[in-house]
């Protein structure tokens, strides 16, 4: 065969834990649904533990055909850059208390300050349209699918979801149902709405990379985050950059779409930066959402080692894996967290599930991805700059649902997005925005531009 001819992998869909105990990391992409041994599937509620037929059958809308384009071995696209880094070609949009809408160069960065309750209301009211857009797509026009019919019952999305939610309910953190308490009441919608749509990020799945020291140009560490996601569900149509200064915590800013308080891929003004990839093990849900165990790093953490403690903190719930990368010392880690436990990877090191250890480097994809990623990385050890690593991200490291690119240097706290087109193109094949944390938290709104009134919280 030769190169840039597709292939095809015929392969038989399978549940997450029979693919773990076999030893192979799966993408939940990878997955349809789950059966048990007698071939029936079931669910329980509240207090009984979960089989994973819900979450198994809302993933079944979100699957792609595993097809791989085999890449020239040491050819990377250099990736277009549109620069965000000053002020020019920036419009303020509207204001709402301490919060601002701008755009910059035509992409949206909402910044949000305050308490939780007031961010909420600031995101809610600067982003109402999007707002309302997004959610009537995912719950009511995606939403209304029914996924199967079982005993009589038609299951659909936000069913599914409203039973998983029960079981969560308990371990959500006060602050972040304040927050959604704010978008909700900011965007005129039902906090149940906001509520349920902020259960989406638990289905994420990706790839993702931590490069330094000697793997660099210069010893520059770069974290590169990929997000494979349904790109006809239309959140790209949504995306947008939230530069957070909560009144308690670290700023920070958070790569995602309108409506979502959680964070899947994001980095603080502690030059800490974190992405994740979904894994196994659904059907745990008695834990803190993975999206909000990411957003307390990222308001929280100092260290790799507070990163860390987060999620060693905290009950958890499915298998994800995450990179974390430190922009002060260099460091990086994989880590695995699952109910159970959670398992570190220092850069540097095999492990059975990614067993081509390279130094200084946390390298974290699954199956054929995983193997063209490290290919990739061994071609260029030495050699990497920030252009450099955003082409590790280029197809097929990038699957065809590419939702969004990030390339993070947390020691400047400069950063490279791409989101997937509006025509569902991956994200691989789109233009890079490049912003810097620390410029956008120095930023200021036009005083001439919009003030949305900015109500208070009822009691």
């Amino acid at each position: 065969m030769t190169h840039g001819e597709l292939l095809t992998e015929p392969r038989a869909r399978t549940s997450v834990q029979s693919a773990w105990l076999r030893g192979k990391l799966t993408s939940t992409c990878d997955l349809e649904c789950s059966s048990n041994r007698s071939g029936a599937m079931s669910f329980g509620y509240r207090g009984v533990r979960w089989a994973a037929l819900p979450a198994m059958l809302l993933l079944s809308l979100l699957g792609e055909p595993r097809c791989l384009l085999a890449a020239e071995p040491n050819s990377l696209p250099a990736p277009p850059i549109i620069s965000c880094l000053s002020g020019e070609h920036a419009t303020t949009i509207a204001t709402c208390g301490q919060g601002w809408l701008e755009e910059i160069n035509g992409y949206r960065v909402l910044h949000l300050k305050g308490s939780p309750y007031e961010m909420g209301y600031q995101h809610g009211a600067l982003l109402r349209a999007s707002v309302h857009k997004n959610l009537d797509n995912l719950l009511r026009v995606k939403g209304d699918q029914t996924l199967v019919e079982f005993a009589g019952l038609k299951l659909k999305p936000r069913s599914v979801i409203e039973m998983i939610m029960k079981i969560q309910e308990p371990f959500v953190p006060e602050k972040y149902t304040q927050e959604m308490a704010g978008l909700a009441a900011g965007a005129g919608l039902a906090a149940d709405d906001i509520r349920v749509a902020n259960f989406i990020p638990e289905l994420f799945h990706c790839s993702g990379f931590a490069i330094s020291g000697s793997a660099t140009a210069d010893g520059t560490l770069y974290h590169g985050r990929v997000l494979d996601y349904a790109v006809d569900w239309g959140l790209q149509e949504h995306a947008v950059v939230i530069v957070a200064e909560p009144d308690e915590g670290f700023p920070f800013v958070n790569i995602s779409y309108a409506g979502f308080v959680g964070s899947v891929t994001g980095m603080n003004a502690q030059q800490i930066s974190i992405g994740e990839m979904g894994g196994g093990g659904l059907g745990n849900w008695e834990g803190v959402p993975m999206a909000q165990l990411m957003r307390e790093v990222l308001q929280t953490a100092d260290t790799l080692d507070d990163a860390i403690a987060v999620f060693q903190n905290h009950p958890r719930t499915c298998q994800y894996f995450y990179v974390i990368a430190d922009g002060k010392t260099g460091d990086s880690v994989g880590m695995e967290a699952t109910w159970e436990k959670v398992d570190v990877i220092r850069a540097g090191e095999a492990h059975p599930l990614l067993p081509h250890a390279v130094e200084h480097c946390a390298l974290l994809s699954a199956g054929d991805r995983y193997h063209e990623l490290v290919r990739r990385v061994k071609a260029g050890t030495g050699s990497f700059d920030a252009h450099a690593a955003l082409g590790l991200m280029a197809r097929p490291v990038a699957m065809s649902s590419n939702l969004h690119n990030v390339l993070f240097e947390p020691a400047s706290t400069r950063f490279w997005v791409s989101n997937a087109g509006l025509d569902g193109r991956p994200a691989a094949e789109q233009p890079y925005y490049a912003f810097q944390l620390t410029e956008l938290l120095a930023r200021q709104p036009d005083p001439a531009a919009p003030a949305l009134a900015m109500q208070p919280q009822e009691n």
